[in-house]
């Protein structure tokens, strides 16, 4: 994993509402933006943000199906970045 990407991780996780979102998704594995939105007290094109920013840096992955988006944890890029905290 380069710094470059790390980077953009420890800033999607730099924020207690993404890493909520990061812990929902890996309890649930999957889950579509609208059911996101109904779990935080925020506006559907504020979380739509904060979710843009977690796949723009690698960690959830977001796939298209129909009117619908679904994401996840990319967990190889996950256990990549519990590596490298690990051996900090």
């Amino acid at each position: 994993m380069d710094t470059e990407q790390l980077a953009k991780i420890f800033k999607a996780l730099g924020h207690p509402t993404r890493v909520k979102i990061i812990e929902h998704l890996i309890d649930i594995n999957t889950c579509v933006c609208g059911e996101i939105v109904n779990i935080f007290p925020y506006s559907q094109s504020t979380i739509s943000q904060h979710l843009k920013l977690l796949k723009d840096s690698g960690i959830v992955c977001g796939e298209i199906e129909g009117p619908k988006t679904y994401f996840c944890v990319d967990k190889i890029v996950l256990n990549k970045f519990k590596h490298y905290i690990q051996n900090l």
